[in-house]
């Protein structure tokens, strides 16, 4: 497993902006219906590793199902580059869509696939 680093990411035109600390070795991909059409390669932080910089005027919610998770994205460009939500055991966790990360290194991370589809 890789060390733990500050990554900078964004959306697309820049207004939401956030550091996200975190040792990258596995990324998710999950064909549920939101991830599949998003294009997302996932990883989990808890919240405290995850700090937004700017842009949180500039977010907009999307929540559906249980409604347990905010599918957060810029309403400037549209780009959905992390989610809020609760983990399992109750602790607020944050996704982030490791392609909106500045500075990653993709020949060194390893893709399992989630089923989330049939889950």
């Amino acid at each position: 497993m890789s060390q733990p680093k500050t990554y900078p990411g964004s959306c697309h035109c820049g207004k939401v902006r956030y550091e996200v600390t975190t040792a990258l070795g596995k990324v998710i991909e999950c064909n549920c219906s939101m991830c599949s059409r998003r294009g997302w390669a996932l990883t989990f932080v808890t919240a405290d590793q995850f700090k937004l910089v700017s842009g949180e005027d500039a977010l907009t919610d999307y929540q559906f199902n249980k409604k347990n998770v905010h599918h957060l994205f810029c309403k400037v460009c549209g780009v959905s580059s992390f989610t809020r939500g609760t983990g399992a055991d109750g602790q607020a966790m944050v996704s982030i869509n490791v392609r909106c990360l500045d500075g990653v290194d993709w020949s060194y991370l390893e893709v399992v696939k989630h089923d989330g589809k049939n889950r």
